[in-house]
């Protein structure tokens, strides 16, 4: 055997593809995608048997009116404490470890939003709103009451991100993962804020 036929070409291993985004966070991003389909869902039964009402009268004359005007506070709540995560979130990617007063604060404006809708609806509940009442309660209890349940969750989801910020054990993909989900609750908010309560 020759010294030539002996030598083996060299051939550059395949580089590593970088990971453009992280398993947790495409996995939030294909579940943020499928709740916005049943919001949508929610969003396009309500449009519709709005728009059959009797006589166009909506809602119904014999329904307590909904708070609108208190809801826009719980309303600047939930985006108050949207904008205070999304401030703490891009402080955490740029390595600032020191952000765990901020998502305190927006677990803390998340959880006012669900105490006051659920003083709302206790209110509304005493004047004769109820699942059973009407088209009319039935979709508002199954639209913000869905909302509801995705806020309480996420609020959960915020208090372990603090806690685990908190002993040193909150990753960068991690924060991203809990931010998108509360991104999603807040920014679906006003859609339903508009075309239900308005």
């Amino acid at each position: 055997m020759t010294a030539r036929a002996s030598i083996i070409p060299f051939r550059p291993r395949p580089r590593r593809a970088e990971k453009l985004i992280s398993n947790g966070v495409l996995g939030m991003l294909l579940f943020v995608f499928v709740e916005v389909m049943l919001f949508a869902g929610f969003i396009s039964a309500f449009v519709i048997i709005k728009s059959r009402a009797v006589g166009s009268v909506w809602p119904p004359p014999n329904q307590p009116r909904l708070p609108f005007e208190q809801t826009a506070v719980n309303t600047s709540a939930l985006i108050a404490s949207g904008i205070v995560l999304l401030i703490a979130h891009r402080l955490y990617q740029r390595g600032k470890e020191s952000v765990g007063v901020l998502l305190a604060l927006a677990t803390v404006l998340g959880g006012v939003f669900v105490w006051l809708q659920g003083v709302e609806w206790v209110a509304l509940i005493r004047e004769g709103l109820t699942l059973t009442s009407s088209n009319y309660g039935a979709l508002f209890y199954t639209i913000i009451g869905a909302h509801a349940a995705h806020a309480v969750v996420a609020i959960c989801v915020l208090a372990w991100a603090w806690v685990r910020m908190m002993r040193g054990r909150l990753s960068r993909e991690a924060m991203s993962t809990v931010s998108l989900f509360w991104y999603f609750v807040v920014l679906v908010w006003p859609f339903l804020y508009f075309q239900v309560y308005l």
